[in-house]
């Protein structure tokens, strides 16, 4: 088994075109030109990607005004995504890759272990992408409390 690099600043992102909550399509192409916090959790309505997601939903403005998309990305369905962004209200676009395969692109599908147990799992990471499609900052194991702010402010600085 080979393992490649972890992505890093200055790399391209790697290309993607998911489902997305609503019926919509979600790709790296159809956002070009503009910066993206592409942020990766592991599942809906849980109590740290609610946190997370609700500290990214409370900046979305400011984000906004930084010329800067929010897209949260897990393995869950986008019927999921769809039920998990109308009970919290949140307002931006939710990406479905229950394929994994965007997952494994970016490198956040890893092996995990809890209570002695191994299992594949979504490692918690931020990929601030600028707007011509490189990546400018990585963020990994991300803790969720002040994290989205943290993203915001990088992200004024592109």
């Amino acid at each position: 088994m080979t393992t490649k690099a972890p992505l890093a600043a200055g790399d391209k992102a790697p290309a993607f075109t998911l489902p997305g909550d609503g019926g919509t399509e979600i790709s790296l192409a159809s956002l070009a030109g503009k910066k993206i916090a592409l942020y990766f959790y592991p599942k809906d309505d849980t109590s740290g990607c609610t946190k997370e997601a609700m500290e990214f939903n409370a900046l979305r403005a400011d984000f906004a005004a930084a010329g800067t998309e929010i897209v949260g990305v897990s393995p869950d369905s986008a019927a999921s995504h769809d039920k998990f962004k109308k009970k919290y209200e949140l307002g931006f676009a939710l990406a479905a890759d229950e394929s994994k395969a965007m997952l494994e692109a970016y490198g956040v599908w890893v092996e995990k272990s809890m209570y002695g147990r191994k299992y594949m799992g979504v490692e918690r990471s931020t990929f601030l992408i600028d707007a011509s499609g490189k990546i400018a900052r990585v963020w990994s194991k991300v803790k969720v409390p002040g994290h989205a702010a943290e993203v915001l402010e990088a992200a004024k600085s592109l």
